[in-house]
């Protein structure tokens, strides 16, 4: 099969980054300036879109772009992809295309073409050149007019010097894209990735309808709310900006005359602790507490990226996570939506009155405003006329993968019969039966936030991150609840430190390694180890090693965002290899609901969420369908609940 690899230089006047390429490629001024190509191991070729006279060099490149024997590639190819749909009368086909950008997550490696090209020690002649940035701001983005010069925008004639490296720059992205997907080649492409992949870009391009009415009346309260309690924070202050912690910190201290070293979360019960009898202080409390709510700031997002027709594109990144697969949230940040707990009778009360703009009657009938908008974030998720929304999740999927993986039996049980795990784990590890609303029910807790922090090697601090000491437990009962309940999960402690030493012998090359359950197996390709998954995936992890310290170190992105060494260990590993699987379960079930005709217009987490005709399937349709068997992962007790919605919303 032949290969086209295409880079684009575009302009429009709509913000990528905050908008989102839909909304980027369907604005008016919208245009391709530059297209980079290059078919096979032919040199790199630039047409400038801006010169008509180019256009004859066009057509046999149209023509390969809609022929199935030509693969198209680019690095981040749905920007590609959207853009060329939004410049072409014909619609791309999507399983002709291959996102490089997605090769390279999938083998462990950096999102961006240059940290790619750096990662992989490319020669310096096929690496991203460094002059692109401030090229993409001349010629891509929209100028500011000043008093001298009042055009809008750079075009190639306003600097003819920059615009020839601009056109080098592009070729240059082409020579760099198709030298990383000739590295990377040889690693082979999953062909039920590939599908998935397929199945995302349909996913993304169909996009899910916004409420904007919601969106936009949630904004509106939201400032009316805020002013008003700016203003009441002036007056009771004095303070010109009472929002400035700087300023904020040396009133309450004038007031109370104790020194206040932080605002933070964890430093405000000193604080008002400090300040029980100073009304003025535990007032602006309250008020700073409201002002610092974020609670309109998707709504915003919402309201950016929508486009003309009312729905929001883009909104998942497929193979976002790199060291599990698992998807990542773009744009709206679909991955941390509050949840909603109000009833549901509350619950369509407050749309139906933020719809109508009343926050008079909002603030008459609910307690904190600010909140019932944060609830109903979610609900701005809305179906198209004539359809509702079936919401399937997996129930409690990574607790019973890493259960099935470990062959940890007692919760295996549990799970198969339908049993609450929280009362089976405060069961097993107490020794008395624990019923959730029944006997020694207490218990629960326990049993929960033990399930919660402790199934990937957490002790003591991840209990407490969990937040076990605000729900009651004492510090003395931690470091007992992390040992009886790697007492009570043998199996699953035992699986931590197997696939430790697996990956331990596989890096030094010693024999002993244990072998792994479900064919899981560790080994080493060029400057990768890989896991083997169940599923056939494997997870990468570059340029691993055993340090001086005896420590495994990999190279990945590190908590700050940054490239660097990451440290792990058997349970962090076994977090991953957990992580994944869940993931692909994922993946089977929207294959399977794919093929049955169902139109998947988001999914967060383990949760599907599904726009079907009011007179459609129900719920359970979608439920077995999550659920149906997985060739290769024979007796995972997998389950899911599913609900029918008017819009989107947790039942």
């Amino acid at each position: 099969m032949r290969t086209l690899h295409i880079d684009l230089e575009t302009y429009s006047s709509v913000d990528l980054g905050k908008c989102g390429v839909h909304k980027y490629a369907a604005s008016p001024d919208f245009e391709i300036l530059l297209f980079g190509y290059a078919f096979d191991e032919e040199d790199p070729e630039v047409i400038e879109l801006t010169q008509t006279w180019e256009d004859l060099r066009l057509a046999p490149i149209i023509d390969a772009l809609y022929d199935p024997d030509v693969l198209k590639l680019a690095f981040n190819a749905p920007f590609e992809i959207t853009c060329l749909d939004a410049w072409l009368p014909r619609k791309m086909l999507v399983d002709q295309w291959l996102d490089v950008a997605v090769l390279a997550r999938e083998l462990g490696l950096p999102s961006s073409l240059k940290d790619v090209g750096k990662a992989l020690g490319l020669p310096a002649d096929m690496q991203k050149a460094k002059t692109g940035d401030a090229l993409i701001r001349f010629f891509s983005k929209p100028r500011k007019p000043t008093k001298n010069d009042p055009r809008t925008r750079n075009l190639p004639e306003h600097d003819p010097d920059r615009w020839k490296l601009y056109k080098e720059y592009n070729r240059q992205d082409v020579v760099t894209e198709r030298a990383i997907y000739k590295t990377l080649l040889r690693y082979g492409v999953p062909h039920s990735e590939q599908v998935l992949w397929v199945i995302d870009q349909e996913i993304n391009q169909r996009g899910v309808l916004c409420d904007t009415v919601l969106a936009e009346n949630a904004v509106k309260m939201d400032e009316t709310i805020k002013d008003r309690l700016m203003t009441e924070a002036q007056e009771l202050t004095g303070l010109v900006n009472p929002k400035s912690v700087a300023q904020l910190k040396g009133w309450i201290e004038d007031q109370t005359g104790v020194v206040t070293p932080s605002l933070g979360k964890a430093s405000l019960g000193s604080v008002r602790e400090n300040a029980q009898d100073n009304e003025d202080v535990l007032e602006m409390l309250r008020i700073r507490e409201g002002l610092a709510k974020t609670s309109t700031e998707k709504y915003k997002a919402m309201l950016r990226c929508v486009g003309a027709d009312g729905r929001i594109r883009g909104l998942t990144q497929f193979y976002g996570a790199g060291r599990t697969g698992r998807w990542a949230g773009r744009l709206v940040q679909l991955q941390n939506l509050r949840r909603n707990a109000m009833s549901p009778d509350e619950l369509d009360a407050a749309r139906d009155i933020v719809r109508s703009g009343d926050l008079e009657i909002l603030e008459m009938l609910f307690d904190d405003p600010t909140d019932v908008l944060s609830q109903l974030i979610r609900t701005a998720f809305i179906p198209k006329q004539g359809c509702r929304f079936l919401v399937a999740d997996f129930s409690a999927i990574e607790a019973r993968v890493l259960a099935w993986l470990a062959g940890e039996t007692w919760r295996l049980e549990t799970f198969r019969s339908g049993g609450d795990i929280y009362c089976a784990s405060a069961s097993q590890m107490f020794k008395v039966p624990v019923e959730k609303h029944g006997q020694n029910a207490h218990l629960r807790q326990k049993g929960k936030i033990a399930e919660l922090a402790l199934g990937y090697g957490g002790a003591t601090g991840a209990l407490k991150a969990m937040g076990a000491l605000e729900m009651g437990l004492a510090e003395s009962e931690l470091q007992p609840l992390v040992n009886t309940w790697r007492d009570t999960n043998p199996a699953i402690t035992k699986l931590w430190w197997d696939v430790d030493k697996a990956v331990r012998c596989t890096l030094l090359k010693q024999a002993g390694a244990p072998r792994l359950p479900h064919g899981i197996t560790i080994r080493l390709t060029g400057p990768l180890m890989q896991i083997r998954l169940p599923s056939g995936r494997a997870l990468s992890y570059l340029k691993p090693k055993v340090d001086e310290t005896g420590q495994v170190t990999y190279e990945g992105s590190m908590a700050n965002g940054g490239w660097g060494r990451v440290e792990s260990y058997g349970p962090k590993f076994v977090e991953n290899i957990v992580q994944a699987i869940a993931r692909d379960c994922l993946a089977e079930a929207m294959i399977n609901l794919d093929f049955a005709g169902k139109k998947i217009v988001f999914h967060v987490h383990d949760e599907v969420i599904v726009e079907e005709p009011v007179d459609g399937d129900s719920p359970e349709t979608i439920a077995e369908l999550m659920t149906m068997p997985i060739t290769w992962a024979d007796g995972l007790p997998l389950d899911a609940d599913a609900y029918a919605c008017d819009y989107y919303k947790k039942d």
